[in-house]
Protein backbone atom coordinates (compact mmCIF):
# COMPACT_ATOMS: atom_id res chain seq x y z
CA UNK A 1 0.00 0.00 0.00
CA UNK A 2 1.71 2.99 -0.92
CA UNK A 3 2.00 6.14 1.19
CA UNK A 4 -1.03 8.10 -0.26
CA UNK A 5 -3.27 5.09 0.74
CA UNK A 6 -1.97 5.05 4.28
CA UNK A 7 -2.87 8.91 4.88
CA UNK A 8 -6.55 8.37 3.39
CA UNK A 9 -7.22 5.35 4.96
CA UNK A 10 -5.72 7.13 8.65
CA UNK A 11 -7.94 9.99 7.60
CA UNK A 12 -11.05 7.66 7.34
CA UNK A 13 -10.42 6.01 10.86
CA UNK A 14 -10.19 9.07 12.14
CA UNK A 15 -13.45 10.32 11.32
CA UNK A 16 -15.38 7.22 12.09
CA UNK A 17 -13.41 7.46 15.73
CA UNK A 18 -14.76 11.07 16.10
CA UNK A 19 -18.20 9.89 14.38
CA UNK A 20 -18.02 6.75 17.45
CA UNK A 21 -16.66 8.97 20.28
CA UNK A 22 -19.55 11.39 19.54
CA UNK A 23 -22.13 8.45 19.39
CA UNK A 24 -21.20 7.33 22.41
CA UNK A 25 -21.33 10.88 24.18
CA UNK A 26 -24.36 11.09 22.79
CA UNK A 27 -25.94 7.92 24.57
CA UNK A 28 -23.84 8.59 27.65
CA UNK A 29 -25.47 12.10 27.74
CA UNK A 30 -29.07 10.67 27.17
CA UNK A 31 -28.62 7.72 29.35
CA UNK A 32 -28.08 9.99 32.37
CA UNK A 33 -30.99 12.16 31.64
CA UNK A 34 -32.80 9.51 31.79
CA UNK A 35 -31.92 7.61 34.61
CA UNK A 36 -30.46 10.44 36.77
CA UNK A 37 -32.08 12.28 39.26
CA UNK A 38 -33.85 15.79 37.72
CA UNK A 39 -33.56 18.72 39.95
CA UNK A 40 -37.09 20.53 39.19
CA UNK A 41 -38.17 23.49 40.74
CA UNK A 42 -39.50 23.01 43.89
CA UNK A 43 -43.48 22.93 43.35
CA UNK A 44 -44.39 23.35 47.06
CA UNK A 45 -44.83 26.16 49.44
CA UNK A 46 -45.51 26.40 52.82
CA UNK A 47 -46.85 29.96 54.71
CA UNK A 48 -46.66 29.73 58.86
CA UNK A 49 -48.04 32.87 60.80
CA UNK A 50 -47.78 32.21 64.62
CA UNK A 51 -50.53 33.22 66.53
CA UNK A 52 -50.47 35.70 69.72
CA UNK A 53 -51.28 36.18 73.31
CA UNK A 54 -54.61 37.26 74.41
CA UNK A 55 -55.78 40.75 75.41
CA UNK A 56 -56.78 41.52 79.06
CA UNK A 57 -59.98 43.69 79.52
CA UNK A 58 -61.49 45.75 82.02
CA UNK A 59 -65.33 45.23 82.67
CA UNK A 60 -65.85 48.80 80.72
CA UNK A 61 -64.64 47.91 77.53
CA UNK A 62 -60.73 48.69 77.58
CA UNK A 63 -57.79 46.97 76.75
CA UNK A 64 -55.18 46.95 79.58
CA UNK A 65 -52.74 44.37 78.13
CA UNK A 66 -52.44 43.23 74.40
CA UNK A 67 -49.95 41.61 72.30
CA UNK A 68 -48.72 42.47 68.81
CA UNK A 69 -46.20 41.03 66.54
CA UNK A 70 -42.91 42.18 66.21
CA UNK A 71 -40.31 41.80 63.48
CA UNK A 72 -36.35 41.91 62.41
CA UNK A 73 -35.00 43.25 59.77
CA UNK A 74 -31.53 41.97 58.40
CA UNK A 75 -29.63 42.77 55.50
CA UNK A 76 -26.09 40.84 54.52
CA UNK A 77 -23.20 43.89 54.38
CA UNK A 78 -21.59 41.67 51.64
CA UNK A 79 -24.48 42.24 49.47
CA UNK A 80 -24.31 46.11 49.44
CA UNK A 81 -22.89 47.49 47.11
CA UNK A 82 -20.37 49.90 48.64
CA UNK A 83 -21.16 52.96 45.82
CA UNK A 84 -24.55 52.53 47.10
CA UNK A 85 -24.03 52.64 50.75
CA UNK A 86 -25.44 55.62 52.23
CA UNK A 87 -28.41 55.61 50.07
CA UNK A 88 -29.21 52.17 51.98
CA UNK A 89 -28.53 54.19 55.16
CA UNK A 90 -30.57 57.13 54.31
CA UNK A 91 -33.41 55.40 52.77
CA UNK A 92 -33.69 52.63 55.77
CA UNK A 93 -33.55 55.10 58.57
CA UNK A 94 -36.45 56.91 56.35
CA UNK A 95 -38.76 54.24 56.73
CA UNK A 96 -37.56 52.24 60.01
CA UNK A 97 -37.03 56.54 62.19
CA UNK A 98 -33.42 54.29 62.99
CA UNK A 99 -31.16 57.27 63.62
CA UNK A 100 -28.62 56.68 60.40
CA UNK A 101 -25.45 56.85 63.06
CA UNK A 102 -27.20 53.44 64.51
CA UNK A 103 -27.65 52.00 61.50
CA UNK A 104 -23.88 52.98 60.32
CA UNK A 105 -22.90 51.21 63.29
CA UNK A 106 -24.53 47.83 62.67
CA UNK A 107 -23.47 47.69 59.18
CA UNK A 108 -19.49 47.66 60.51
CA UNK A 109 -20.11 44.03 61.37
CA UNK A 110 -19.73 42.22 57.99
CA UNK A 111 -22.06 39.28 56.97
CA UNK A 112 -25.54 39.03 58.39
CA UNK A 113 -26.45 41.72 60.33
CA UNK A 114 -30.01 42.58 62.04
CA UNK A 115 -30.37 46.20 62.60
CA UNK A 116 -33.79 45.81 64.52
CA UNK A 117 -35.52 43.36 66.13
CA UNK A 118 -38.50 45.38 67.52
CA UNK A 119 -40.06 46.73 64.24
CA UNK A 120 -44.05 47.03 64.42
CA UNK A 121 -46.41 45.72 62.00
CA UNK A 122 -46.68 48.72 60.24
CA UNK A 123 -43.50 49.51 59.68
CA UNK A 124 -42.69 46.31 58.60
CA UNK A 125 -45.18 46.61 55.78
CA UNK A 126 -43.52 49.92 55.03
CA UNK A 127 -39.82 48.18 54.69
CA UNK A 128 -40.97 45.20 52.57
CA UNK A 129 -41.79 48.03 50.04
CA UNK A 130 -38.48 49.73 50.81
CA UNK A 131 -36.69 46.13 50.11
CA UNK A 132 -38.72 45.82 46.51
CA UNK A 133 -37.14 49.30 45.61
CA UNK A 134 -33.65 48.62 46.71
CA UNK A 135 -33.52 45.49 44.64
CA UNK A 136 -35.11 48.08 41.40
CA UNK A 137 -32.15 50.76 42.75
CA UNK A 138 -29.52 47.78 42.40
CA UNK A 139 -28.08 48.53 45.81
CA UNK A 140 -27.52 44.92 46.26
CA UNK A 141 -24.97 43.01 43.95
CA UNK A 142 -24.38 39.27 43.66
CA UNK A 143 -21.40 38.25 45.85
CA UNK A 144 -18.98 35.27 45.54
CA UNK A 145 -17.54 33.48 49.18
CA UNK A 146 -14.34 31.93 49.85
CA UNK A 147 -16.12 28.41 48.82
CA UNK A 148 -17.04 29.67 45.55
CA UNK A 149 -20.65 30.28 46.51
CA UNK A 150 -22.23 32.77 44.60
CA UNK A 151 -25.11 34.47 47.07
CA UNK A 152 -27.64 37.83 46.67
CA UNK A 153 -29.68 38.57 49.37
CA UNK A 154 -31.33 41.88 49.80
CA UNK A 155 -33.59 43.60 52.81
CA UNK A 156 -34.96 40.49 54.89
CA UNK A 157 -38.12 41.76 57.07
CA UNK A 158 -39.32 38.54 58.86
CA UNK A 159 -41.65 37.97 62.24
CA UNK A 160 -39.60 37.50 65.07
CA UNK A 161 -42.26 36.74 67.77
CA UNK A 162 -44.45 39.50 70.28
CA UNK A 163 -43.93 42.11 72.18
CA UNK A 164 -46.81 42.98 75.68
CA UNK A 165 -48.43 46.62 75.76
CA UNK A 166 -50.01 48.16 79.01
CA UNK A 167 -51.68 50.46 77.66
CA UNK A 168 -52.48 52.30 80.86
CA UNK A 169 -48.98 51.90 82.42
CA UNK A 170 -49.53 51.75 86.20
CA UNK A 171 -53.01 51.42 86.46
CA UNK A 172 -54.35 48.42 88.20
CA UNK A 173 -51.21 46.81 89.36
CA UNK A 174 -50.47 44.94 91.09
CA UNK A 175 -52.86 42.67 89.75
CA UNK A 176 -52.65 42.80 86.46
CA UNK A 177 -48.95 41.56 86.70
CA UNK A 178 -46.61 41.69 84.03
CA UNK A 179 -44.44 39.32 81.80
CA UNK A 180 -41.03 37.98 81.07
CA UNK A 181 -39.74 36.61 77.12
CA UNK A 182 -38.85 33.30 76.08
CA UNK A 183 -37.28 33.15 72.78
CA UNK A 184 -38.28 29.50 70.78
CA UNK A 185 -37.49 28.69 67.72
CA UNK A 186 -35.75 32.75 67.36
CA UNK A 187 -39.40 33.32 67.86
CA UNK A 188 -39.78 35.54 71.52
CA UNK A 189 -42.55 34.11 73.20
CA UNK A 190 -44.26 35.67 76.39
CA UNK A 191 -45.25 34.43 79.48
CA UNK A 192 -47.07 35.92 82.60
CA UNK A 193 -45.07 36.01 86.01
CA UNK A 194 -47.28 37.55 88.06
CA UNK A 195 -50.85 38.82 88.87
CA UNK A 196 -53.68 38.16 85.90
CA UNK A 197 -51.01 37.47 83.58
CA UNK A 198 -49.57 34.78 85.88
CA UNK A 199 -52.74 33.22 86.88
CA UNK A 200 -54.74 33.24 83.50
CA UNK A 201 -50.99 32.25 81.85
CA UNK A 202 -52.91 29.39 80.31
CA UNK A 203 -55.66 30.70 78.81
CA UNK A 204 -53.90 33.46 77.55
CA UNK A 205 -51.31 31.50 75.90
CA UNK A 206 -51.49 31.02 71.69
CA UNK A 207 -53.72 28.22 70.67
CA UNK A 208 -51.97 27.74 67.23
CA UNK A 209 -50.25 29.29 64.80
CA UNK A 210 -51.50 29.59 61.03
CA UNK A 211 -49.85 26.50 58.98
CA UNK A 212 -50.21 26.00 54.94
CA UNK A 213 -48.35 23.65 52.92
CA UNK A 214 -49.15 22.45 49.43
CA UNK A 215 -48.34 22.76 45.53
CA UNK A 216 -47.71 26.64 44.75
CA UNK A 217 -48.82 29.29 42.48
CA UNK A 218 -46.58 31.31 39.97
CA UNK A 219 -46.35 34.02 42.90
CA UNK A 220 -45.13 31.58 45.27
CA UNK A 221 -48.75 31.56 47.43
CA UNK A 222 -50.12 27.98 48.54
CA UNK A 223 -53.14 27.04 46.46
CA UNK A 224 -55.65 25.26 49.30
CA UNK A 225 -57.20 22.40 47.89
CA UNK A 226 -58.05 18.24 48.95
CA UNK A 227 -53.98 17.79 48.95
CA UNK A 228 -52.91 20.81 50.82
CA UNK A 229 -52.79 21.36 54.42
CA UNK A 230 -53.98 23.89 56.32
CA UNK A 231 -54.42 24.54 60.27
CA UNK A 232 -56.26 27.76 61.85
CA UNK A 233 -54.41 30.33 63.69
CA UNK A 234 -56.01 30.33 67.07
CA UNK A 235 -54.43 33.67 69.51
CA UNK A 236 -55.06 32.94 72.87
CA UNK A 237 -58.38 33.74 74.81
CA UNK A 238 -59.10 37.36 75.72
CA UNK A 239 -59.81 37.69 79.91
CA UNK A 240 -62.45 39.96 80.83
CA UNK A 241 -61.84 41.66 84.21
CA UNK A 242 -64.86 42.49 86.73
CA UNK A 243 -63.05 45.84 87.20
CA UNK A 244 -63.90 48.89 85.49
CA UNK A 245 -60.88 51.13 83.97
CA UNK A 246 -62.60 54.08 84.81
CA UNK A 247 -63.63 53.35 88.95
CA UNK A 248 -60.10 51.79 89.28
CA UNK A 249 -58.74 54.75 87.86
CA UNK A 250 -60.32 57.18 90.11
CA UNK A 251 -60.13 54.64 93.09
CA UNK A 252 -55.80 54.89 92.25
CA UNK A 253 -56.10 58.66 92.60
CA UNK A 254 -57.53 59.19 95.25
CA UNK A 255 -55.12 56.73 97.32
CA UNK A 256 -52.17 58.33 95.47
CA UNK A 257 -53.51 61.87 97.50
CA UNK A 258 -54.09 60.08 100.85
CA UNK A 259 -50.51 58.61 100.49
CA UNK A 260 -48.95 62.15 99.92
CA UNK A 261 -51.02 63.44 103.07
CA UNK A 262 -50.58 61.02 105.41
CA UNK A 263 -46.86 59.67 104.28
CA UNK A 264 -47.58 55.86 104.56
CA UNK A 265 -45.81 53.24 103.42
CA UNK A 266 -48.84 51.81 101.45
CA UNK A 267 -52.46 52.06 101.19
CA UNK A 268 -54.72 49.34 100.14
CA UNK A 269 -58.59 49.56 99.12
CA UNK A 270 -60.84 46.81 98.37
CA UNK A 271 -64.54 47.56 97.11
CA UNK A 272 -66.65 43.96 96.65
CA UNK A 273 -70.10 43.42 95.39
CA UNK A 274 -71.87 42.40 98.94
CA UNK A 275 -74.00 39.90 97.18
CA UNK A 276 -71.46 37.41 94.63
CA UNK A 277 -67.90 38.70 95.44
CA UNK A 278 -67.26 40.49 92.47
CA UNK A 279 -64.29 42.65 92.75
CA UNK A 280 -64.65 46.15 91.77
CA UNK A 281 -61.76 47.90 92.65
CA UNK A 282 -58.94 46.32 94.09
CA UNK A 283 -56.20 49.03 94.54
CA UNK A 284 -52.91 49.96 95.39
CA UNK A 285 -50.70 52.75 96.23
CA UNK A 286 -47.51 50.66 95.52
CA UNK A 287 -47.50 50.50 91.93
CA UNK A 288 -45.15 50.39 88.87
CA UNK A 289 -45.19 50.77 84.92
CA UNK A 290 -44.79 46.86 83.94
CA UNK A 291 -44.03 48.13 80.26
CA UNK A 292 -40.68 49.57 81.86
CA UNK A 293 -39.74 47.60 85.27
CA UNK A 294 -36.82 49.28 87.07
CA UNK A 295 -34.78 48.06 89.99
CA UNK A 296 -36.87 50.60 92.08
CA UNK A 297 -39.78 49.36 91.26
CA UNK A 298 -38.97 45.58 92.80
CA UNK A 299 -40.29 46.32 96.04
CA UNK A 300 -43.60 46.38 94.12
CA UNK A 301 -43.92 43.58 92.28
CA UNK A 302 -46.23 41.64 94.76
CA UNK A 303 -49.72 42.35 95.18
CA UNK A 304 -49.69 43.13 99.25
CA UNK A 305 -53.67 42.43 99.14
CA UNK A 306 -52.71 38.84 99.02
CA UNK A 307 -48.89 38.50 99.77
CA UNK A 308 -48.68 40.63 102.70
CA UNK A 309 -50.16 39.38 105.97
CA UNK A 310 -50.26 41.93 109.15
CA UNK A 311 -52.00 41.72 112.45
CA UNK A 312 -55.38 43.05 111.97
CA UNK A 313 -55.91 45.03 115.33
CA UNK A 314 -59.49 45.44 116.13
CA UNK A 315 -61.18 45.18 112.56
CA UNK A 316 -61.19 41.37 114.07
CA UNK A 317 -63.54 42.10 116.94
CA UNK A 318 -66.92 41.87 114.77
CA UNK A 319 -65.39 38.30 113.40
CA UNK A 320 -65.20 36.84 116.83
CA UNK A 321 -68.07 39.15 118.20
CA UNK A 322 -70.14 37.03 115.24
CA UNK A 323 -68.55 33.40 116.23
CA UNK A 324 -70.11 33.95 120.18
CA UNK A 325 -72.94 35.51 118.92
CA UNK A 326 -73.86 32.59 116.68
CA UNK A 327 -73.04 30.15 119.37
CA UNK A 328 -75.42 32.17 122.01
CA UNK A 329 -72.49 32.82 124.14
CA UNK A 330 -73.35 36.09 124.27
CA UNK A 331 -76.52 38.32 124.86
CA UNK A 332 -76.40 41.68 123.18
CA UNK A 333 -78.19 43.28 125.89
CA UNK A 334 -76.03 41.59 128.62
CA UNK A 335 -74.08 43.94 130.70
CA UNK A 336 -70.66 43.49 131.71
CA UNK A 337 -68.06 45.61 133.83
CA UNK A 338 -65.51 46.78 131.51
CA UNK A 339 -62.81 47.33 134.61
CA UNK A 340 -63.50 51.43 133.68
CA UNK A 341 -60.28 50.79 131.37
CA UNK A 342 -57.64 49.02 132.94
CA UNK A 343 -57.71 44.80 133.80
CA UNK A 344 -55.18 42.14 134.86
CA UNK A 345 -55.37 38.73 133.40
CA UNK A 346 -52.77 36.29 134.74
CA UNK A 347 -49.45 38.61 134.42
CA UNK A 348 -50.73 40.74 131.35
CA UNK A 349 -52.51 44.08 131.61
CA UNK A 350 -55.20 45.32 128.63
CA UNK A 351 -56.35 48.57 128.34
CA UNK A 352 -58.65 50.96 126.88
CA UNK A 353 -58.74 54.19 125.78
CA UNK A 354 -62.34 54.74 126.69
CA UNK A 355 -62.29 54.04 130.77
CA UNK A 356 -65.99 52.23 130.99
CA UNK A 357 -67.07 50.83 133.98
CA UNK A 358 -70.71 48.94 132.82
CA UNK A 359 -72.11 48.58 129.98
CA UNK A 360 -73.78 46.45 127.47
CA UNK A 361 -71.87 43.21 125.43
CA UNK A 362 -73.19 45.29 122.14
CA UNK A 363 -71.19 48.21 123.65
CA UNK A 364 -67.83 46.15 123.49
CA UNK A 365 -67.80 46.81 119.37
CA UNK A 366 -69.63 50.40 119.73
CA UNK A 367 -66.33 51.54 121.92
CA UNK A 368 -64.21 49.05 120.63
CA UNK A 369 -63.23 47.59 124.35
CA UNK A 370 -59.91 45.27 124.36
CA UNK A 371 -60.78 44.31 127.84
CA UNK A 372 -64.67 43.53 126.83
CA UNK A 373 -63.37 41.40 123.58
CA UNK A 374 -60.96 39.51 126.09
CA UNK A 375 -63.32 38.65 128.61
CA UNK A 376 -66.24 37.47 126.09
CA UNK A 377 -63.80 35.51 124.47
CA UNK A 378 -62.89 33.09 127.16
CA UNK A 379 -66.61 31.50 126.64
CA UNK A 380 -64.93 30.22 123.53
CA UNK A 381 -63.36 26.53 123.51
CA UNK A 382 -59.85 26.28 121.78
CA UNK A 383 -61.18 23.74 119.50
CA UNK A 384 -64.53 25.46 118.88
CA UNK A 385 -62.41 29.33 118.63
CA UNK A 386 -59.73 27.68 116.04
CA UNK A 387 -61.98 26.11 113.91
CA UNK A 388 -64.43 29.21 113.61
CA UNK A 389 -61.39 31.45 113.00
CA UNK A 390 -60.70 28.69 110.20
CA UNK A 391 -64.48 29.00 108.68
CA UNK A 392 -64.65 32.74 108.40
CA UNK A 393 -61.84 31.90 106.08
CA UNK A 394 -58.33 32.99 108.12
CA UNK A 395 -55.13 30.51 108.52
CA UNK A 396 -55.67 29.45 104.55
CA UNK A 397 -56.57 31.14 101.15
CA UNK A 398 -59.39 33.15 99.97
CA UNK A 399 -59.47 31.70 96.70
CA UNK A 400 -59.06 34.45 94.71
CA UNK A 401 -57.95 34.44 91.31
CA UNK A 402 -54.70 35.70 91.61
CA UNK A 403 -51.11 33.85 91.98
CA UNK A 404 -48.80 33.50 95.08
CA UNK A 405 -51.44 34.50 97.86
CA UNK A 406 -50.83 33.50 101.39
CA UNK A 407 -52.92 31.96 104.15
CA UNK A 408 -51.54 33.74 106.97
CA UNK A 409 -51.41 32.55 110.40
CA UNK A 410 -53.68 31.85 113.60
CA UNK A 411 -52.77 30.53 116.48
CA UNK A 412 -52.89 26.31 116.96
CA UNK A 413 -55.44 25.48 119.40
CA UNK A 414 -52.83 24.85 122.23
CA UNK A 415 -52.28 28.19 121.72
CA UNK A 416 -55.60 28.91 122.39
CA UNK A 417 -55.44 26.94 125.65
CA UNK A 418 -53.99 30.08 127.21
CA UNK A 419 -56.47 32.61 128.38
CA UNK A 420 -54.10 35.46 127.42
CA UNK A 421 -53.83 33.99 123.32
CA UNK A 422 -57.59 33.79 123.41
CA UNK A 423 -57.73 37.52 124.51
CA UNK A 424 -54.84 38.98 122.35
CA UNK A 425 -56.83 37.01 119.56
CA UNK A 426 -59.98 38.56 120.22
CA UNK A 427 -58.69 42.30 119.73
CA UNK A 428 -56.25 41.28 116.76
CA UNK A 429 -52.95 40.78 117.91
CA UNK A 430 -51.27 36.87 118.07
CA UNK A 431 -52.70 35.94 114.45
CA UNK A 432 -51.80 37.61 111.10
CA UNK A 433 -54.69 38.08 107.93
CA UNK A 434 -54.31 39.15 104.73
CA UNK A 435 -56.15 42.45 103.26
CA UNK A 436 -58.05 40.28 100.96
CA UNK A 437 -59.48 37.76 103.87
CA UNK A 438 -60.60 40.34 106.09
CA UNK A 439 -62.52 41.45 102.68
CA UNK A 440 -64.18 38.12 102.49
CA UNK A 441 -64.71 37.76 106.00
CA UNK A 442 -66.53 40.84 106.35
CA UNK A 443 -68.14 40.39 103.53
CA UNK A 444 -69.50 37.07 104.90
CA UNK A 445 -71.18 38.99 107.61
CA UNK A 446 -73.31 41.64 105.25
CA UNK A 447 -74.24 38.92 103.05
CA UNK A 448 -76.66 37.31 105.47
CA UNK A 449 -73.45 34.88 107.09
CA UNK A 450 -72.73 33.66 103.42
CA UNK A 451 -69.33 33.41 102.29
CA UNK A 452 -68.53 34.05 98.99
CA UNK A 453 -65.28 33.52 97.21
CA UNK A 454 -63.44 36.76 95.97
CA UNK A 455 -62.56 37.47 92.32
CA UNK A 456 -61.46 39.52 89.55
CA UNK A 457 -62.09 37.62 86.06
CA UNK A 458 -65.67 37.64 84.93
CA UNK A 459 -65.16 36.00 81.51
CA UNK A 460 -62.78 34.34 78.59
CA UNK A 461 -63.30 34.96 75.40
CA UNK A 462 -62.16 33.85 71.85
CA UNK A 463 -61.04 34.71 69.13
CA UNK A 464 -64.68 34.89 67.46
CA UNK A 465 -65.93 37.17 70.39
CA UNK A 466 -68.13 34.12 72.14
CA UNK A 467 -67.85 34.70 75.98
CA UNK A 468 -67.52 31.86 78.57
CA UNK A 469 -67.96 33.14 81.92
CA UNK A 470 -65.98 31.20 84.15
CA UNK A 471 -67.83 29.56 87.24
CA UNK A 472 -66.19 30.43 91.13
CA UNK A 473 -66.66 27.97 94.08
CA UNK A 474 -70.02 27.74 95.52
CA UNK A 475 -70.44 29.99 98.57
CA UNK A 476 -70.78 28.66 102.04
CA UNK A 477 -72.54 29.65 105.17
CA UNK A 478 -70.74 30.20 108.19
CA UNK A 479 -73.28 31.93 110.40
CA UNK A 480 -76.85 31.84 110.71
CA UNK A 481 -78.68 34.94 108.51
CA UNK A 482 -79.42 36.00 112.49
CA UNK A 483 -76.53 36.66 113.53
CA UNK A 484 -75.49 37.76 110.51
CA UNK A 485 -78.04 40.53 110.42
CA UNK A 486 -78.17 41.25 114.42
CA UNK A 487 -73.77 42.22 114.04
CA UNK A 488 -74.48 44.12 110.66
CA UNK A 489 -76.86 46.22 112.90
CA UNK A 490 -74.43 46.82 115.35
CA UNK A 491 -71.69 47.73 112.44
CA UNK A 492 -74.14 50.47 111.52
CA UNK A 493 -74.13 51.39 115.14
CA UNK A 494 -70.72 51.71 115.45
CA UNK A 495 -70.83 54.76 112.45
CA UNK A 496 -73.98 56.46 113.81
CA UNK A 497 -73.06 56.31 117.72
CA UNK A 498 -69.42 55.28 117.97
CA UNK A 499 -65.98 55.25 117.13
CA UNK A 500 -66.93 55.74 113.52
CA UNK A 501 -69.04 58.53 113.34
CA UNK A 502 -66.98 60.66 110.45
CA UNK A 503 -67.81 57.86 107.99
CA UNK A 504 -71.46 58.61 107.16
CA UNK A 505 -72.61 59.99 104.38
CA UNK A 506 -75.91 61.18 103.82
CA UNK A 507 -78.64 59.02 102.08
CA UNK A 508 -76.56 56.18 102.47
CA UNK A 509 -76.81 53.37 105.02
CA UNK A 510 -73.09 52.53 106.44
CA UNK A 511 -71.67 50.29 108.75
CA UNK A 512 -68.05 49.32 109.80
CA UNK A 513 -65.38 49.20 112.05
CA UNK A 514 -61.87 50.80 112.96
CA UNK A 515 -58.35 49.32 113.61
CA UNK A 516 -55.17 50.70 114.86
CA UNK A 517 -52.98 47.84 115.33
CA UNK A 518 -49.19 48.15 116.54
CA UNK A 519 -46.12 46.90 114.14
CA UNK A 520 -44.00 44.40 116.05
CA UNK A 521 -40.54 44.65 114.43
CA UNK A 522 -37.15 42.51 116.66
CA UNK A 523 -39.76 40.79 118.59
CA UNK A 524 -41.13 43.63 120.21
CA UNK A 525 -43.65 46.30 119.29
CA UNK A 526 -42.88 49.81 118.05
CA UNK A 527 -44.29 52.61 117.31
CA UNK A 528 -45.64 52.10 114.01
CA UNK A 529 -48.94 51.29 113.44
CA UNK A 530 -51.14 50.13 110.59
CA UNK A 531 -54.65 51.48 110.29
CA UNK A 532 -57.89 50.24 108.76
CA UNK A 533 -61.87 50.76 108.34
CA UNK A 534 -63.54 47.54 106.86
CA UNK A 535 -67.15 47.99 106.49
CA UNK A 536 -69.96 48.59 104.11
CA UNK A 537 -72.19 51.15 102.14
CA UNK A 538 -75.67 50.01 100.59
CA UNK A 539 -78.50 52.37 99.34
CA UNK A 540 -82.65 51.95 99.65
CA UNK A 541 -82.62 50.42 96.02
CA UNK A 542 -80.45 47.16 97.34
CA UNK A 543 -77.16 48.54 96.06
CA UNK A 544 -74.43 46.84 98.63
CA UNK A 545 -70.82 47.19 98.45
CA UNK A 546 -68.16 45.75 101.15
CA UNK A 547 -65.54 47.94 101.22
CA UNK A 548 -61.76 47.59 103.12
CA UNK A 549 -59.37 50.22 103.83
CA UNK A 550 -55.81 49.75 104.70
CA UNK A 551 -53.07 52.19 105.54
CA UNK A 552 -49.69 50.87 106.09
CA UNK A 553 -47.54 52.51 108.52
CA UNK A 554 -48.58 56.06 108.21
CA UNK A 555 -46.78 59.40 109.52
CA UNK A 556 -46.73 57.91 113.77
CA UNK A 557 -45.63 61.66 114.51
CA UNK A 558 -49.21 63.00 113.28
CA UNK A 559 -52.53 61.48 112.70
CA UNK A 560 -52.52 57.77 112.28
CA UNK A 561 -55.13 56.18 114.12
CA UNK A 562 -57.86 54.86 111.94
CA UNK A 563 -60.57 57.69 112.40
CA UNK A 564 -57.98 60.22 111.59
CA UNK A 565 -56.62 58.13 108.69
CA UNK A 566 -58.70 55.16 107.00
CA UNK A 567 -61.98 56.55 107.95
CA UNK A 568 -61.65 59.27 105.54
CA UNK A 569 -60.79 57.76 102.68
CA UNK A 570 -63.49 55.32 103.42
CA UNK A 571 -65.86 58.39 103.01
CA UNK A 572 -64.21 59.30 99.65
CA UNK A 573 -64.88 56.33 98.26
CA UNK A 574 -68.44 56.07 99.00
CA UNK A 575 -68.99 59.77 97.90
CA UNK A 576 -66.88 58.43 94.41
CA UNK A 577 -69.23 55.36 94.19
CA UNK A 578 -72.02 57.88 94.55
CA UNK A 579 -71.01 60.15 91.73
CA UNK A 580 -70.15 57.64 89.80
CA UNK A 581 -73.86 56.15 90.03
CA UNK A 582 -73.31 53.14 92.01
CA UNK A 583 -74.93 54.16 94.54
CA UNK A 584 -77.96 56.61 94.96
CA UNK A 585 -78.19 58.38 97.99
CA UNK A 586 -82.12 58.26 99.82
CA UNK A 587 -82.35 62.37 99.05
CA UNK A 588 -81.40 61.81 95.59
CA UNK A 589 -84.60 59.61 94.99
CA UNK A 590 -86.87 61.46 97.13
CA UNK A 591 -86.31 64.43 94.92
CA UNK A 592 -86.79 61.81 91.59
CA UNK A 593 -90.12 60.68 93.11
CA UNK A 594 -91.80 64.33 93.30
Amino acid sequence: MNDASSKKAGKILLIFLVIVGGFCIFLGTTFYHIFAERKLPNLQAKRIENAIRGSIYSSDGFVLASSKKVYKAMVNTYNIDPQKKDLFVNLFSIYSQIPKNEIVSKLQKKGNVVLSYNIDSKTASYLKQLSIKLNSLDVFRAYENENGSVFKYGLSIVESGESRDYLYNDTMEPILGYINKQNEEDITRVNGVKGIEKSFNEELEPLSDLLMSGERDIGFNVILNKDSTFQERKDGYNVISSIPLKLQKKVEQIIDENLRLLNAKEIIVGIMESKNGKILSLASSARFNPNAITKEDYPNLNASAIEYSYEPGSIIKPIVYSVLLDKNLINPDETIFLENGRYKLRNFYITDTRHLGEARIEDILLYSSNIGMAKISQRLVPEEYYADLKAFGFGEKSGIDLPYEKEGTIPEIKRLRSEVYRATVSYGYGLRTTFIQMLKAYNTIINHGVAYTPYLIEYIQDSKGIRYKLKHEAPIRVISDKTASEVKQTLIKVVTQGGGRSAQVLGITIGGKTGTAHIAQGGQYVRKYNSSFFGFAADKEGREYTIGISVFEPNEEKAYFAATTAIPLFRQIVELLIKENYLIPEVVIAEKGQ
